[in-house]
């Protein structure tokens, strides 16, 4: 596989797009961020059709993709930040310029439904950013753990991260690209252009919110039959939030942990990813290291 290329660190003065790949967004979201990134000394700009609505999107697919391209053409833009996930990314994968994109790669900026702009991106061998959005910005600052991270990974500073423990964990190193996020979003790009478990000795790191048990083991199950968990080299299991028990399982890491019980790499639950306040940001694509060890867990670049 070559080698990931990373968009070059932001400095004072640079722009960032505020663009609204899938749902609607409130738009106080969007003045917060903006705030919050002038404070930085950035030059953040909310795109033509970032705050529009069409249906449950912020506009049409036209509208929401010429937003995105205007970005990755534009020199000045160092980064684009999604204002949200809810659902429409995949909408845009067979338009995105990806030839302006590999010329200047810039950061992607997003987590939820934006897995599917970072499994675009990992298909050119670029990093994005798995990350909290403008509503997180807006209600907790700049100087918030996760923010700060955030800002480190653009100014050229990649996150060493320490987690504690979970009883299901299972010991062991990894090291491989990180590859991976919202379950339900990934998997469904399977056998397509832009398929996110195509790679050996990934790192997979996996998260959803409101998916029930049942769903989420029927994807483990897909990704079991297609080989994928074969080829891993560890296994970074996030936040499942908002779901109901079943007659199966009252809890999701019970399921998973069953479904990935005949395999030996290490795996890593209840790390801070996903839809909860405290979500750490995630390189895509880069290369990394993961240590499953009794007292803590680790993942550095």
């Amino acid at each position: 596989m070559a080698a990931t290329i990373f968009p070059r660190p932001l400095a004072a003065g640079d722009r960032i797009a505020i663009l609204s790949p899938a749902s609607i967004i409130n738009p106080e979201y969007v003045d917060g961020a903006v705030k919050a990134l002038e404070r930085l000394g950035w030059r953040p700009y909310v795109s033509a059709h970032a705050l529009g609505s069409y249906g449950s999107y912020s506009g049409t697919r036209e509208e929401r993709l010429a937003d995105l391209n205007e970005a990755l053409r534009d020199p000045s833009v160092r980064a684009i930040l999604c204002s949200r996930g809810g659902y429409g990314a995949v909408h845009l994968l067979d338009g995105i310029d990806g030839e302006a994109f590999s010329a200047d790669p810039k950061w992607i900026i997003g987590f939820s439904d934006v897995s599917a702009l970072h499994a675009y991106a990992a298909g050119h061998n670029i990093a994005s950013l798995h990350s909290s959005m403008c509503k997180h910005l807006a209600n907790f600052g700049t100087d918030e753990e996760c923010s700060r991270r955030l800002i480190d990974i653009l100014t050229g500073k990649l996150p060493h991260y320490t987690v504690s423990t979970h009883p299901y964990n299972r010991k062991g190193h990894a090291a491989g690209r990180i590859a991976g996020g919202n379950l339900a979003v990934i998997s469904a790009l399977i056998s397509t252009p832009w398929d996110p478990f195509a790679g050996d000795g990934d790192i997979l790191v996996i998260e959803d919110i409101a998916e029930p048990i049942y769903k989420v083991e029927r994807i483990l199950y897909q990704l079991k039959l297609a080989g994928v968990f074969s080829r891993i080299s560890g296994l970074v299991v996030g936040q499942f939030t908002e779901y109901r028990p079943d007659k199966n399982y009252s809890d999701m890491y019970d399921m998973i942990r069953d479904a990935v019980a005949g395999y030996d790499f290490p795996v890593a639950f209840n790390f801070p990813i996903g839809h909860v306040d405290r979500n750490l940001p995630v390189v895509m694509s880069a290369q990394a290291c993961l240590d499953v060890n009794d007292d803590e867990v680790t993942l550095r670049y």
